[in-house]
């Protein structure tokens, strides 16, 4: 769920984590779509028959597709100021890709608030550390410093 804090409560967001977010199931036809808008269609992600000869065993998801999926999760973990009415992906400061996600797997997102600052009025900058994980791994499928902007009526 996506928290509402007044402006001058940006300070004690840094450190804030959110509850982790719905799961999500990866099919194979989320990846074969993600192949066709990203011209990648390596065998590992959209032939089922030879990916099985693999070490996964299965097709697995493009890195940048678990990645894309920030977008969705987004919604139930972001934090955001009164008077929000835009937001604007600034890019990463670091994104590694861990875990395969292997097709049919479900995946969540756990945040951490790292920091959260105005850079000038009504304009502010929120870095939010991101990981995904996949049900039953030990290990997540990615972490992420995803920096967003928000613009603010004032």
């Amino acid at each position: 769920m996506v928290k509402i804090i007044k402006k001058e409560d940006i300070d004690s967001c840094k450190g804030y984590e959110a509850e982790p977010t719905p799961w999500h199931t990866v099919t194979q036809d989320q990846i074969n779509q993600f192949a066709d808008c990203t011209l990648d269609h390596q065998f590992i992600h959209v032939d089922p028959e030879k990916a099985k000869e693999t070490d996964f065993g299965s097709t697995i998801a493009h890195g940048f597709l678990t990645l894309s999926l920030l977008s969705h999760f987004a919604e139930s973990f972001f934090v955001v100021i009164e008077g929000y009415y835009m937001g604007v992906n600034a890019g990463f400061d670091k994104v590694r890709f861990i875990t395969p996600v292997k097709v049919n797997s479900r995946i969540r997102a756990r945040t951490k608030v790292i920091d959260f600052e105005e850079k000038k009025p009504g304009q502010y900058r929120l870095v939010t550390e991101v990981t995904i994980e996949i049900e039953g791994e030990e290990k997540p499928a990615l972490v992420a410093e995803w920096i967003t902007r928000q613009m603010v009526n004032e």
